[in-house]
């Protein structure tokens, strides 16, 4: 097992509470970029802990570099 690994899913929902007041929201912006991502085969994190697009999705958020309207 690595030791490098943050858990299931980083980062977590408590993380990423604080981005929206709804967590309806979150999960279809969640979902919204990553499919962006399947799509543009890019991301704007530089060195991401994560491989999926989802993962990709949830750290962009968490980082700031996707906001949530």
């Amino acid at each position: 097992m690595n030791n490098n690994q943050k858990g299931m899913r980083y980062p977590s929902i408590d993380q990423l509470a604080d981005k929206t007041s709804s967590k309806y929201r979150l999960v279809m912006a969640v979902a919204k970029r990553a499919l962006e991502i399947d799509e543009s085969q890019t991301t704007y994190m530089e060195h991401p802990s994560n491989k999926k697009s989802i993962g990709l999705a949830l750290e962009e958020i968490n980082e700031d570099k996707v906001l949530i309207k």
